[in-house]
């Protein structure tokens, strides 16, 4: 699966518009609509603002499989990964 169509597959199973999206990441909607025709790539600054907004890390995003990412429980996870989870957070989380 392209990261076109994965962007796209996501942005629908999550109900946004493409013209949200756009928003989100500062560009105009047909721009957004060539990144999900796979006729423009997203910069690096405008792939990390779609992995915040579909709540992804960017990794996630480019090795989508077509299954969202299961939400990480720091109790299941050894000291060490908690910390190094909890050092990955925004500031706002």
């Amino acid at each position: 699966m392209s990261l076109a169509d994965s962007i796209k597959n996501i942005r629908e199973e999550k109900h946004l518009m493409q013209k949200e999206v756009a928003t989100h990441i500062g560009v105009d909607k047909s721009t957004y609509s060539k990144i999900e025709k796979g006729l423009r790539e997203l910069t690096v600054e405008e792939l990390q603002k779609v992995a915040h907004l579909f709540n992804m890390t960017t990794d996630q995003l480019l090795n989508y499989d077509g299954n969202m990412p299961q939400e990480v429980v720091l109790e299941d996870k050894t000291a060490v990964e908690q910390m190094r989870l909890i050092q990955q957070l925004d500031d706002e989380d």
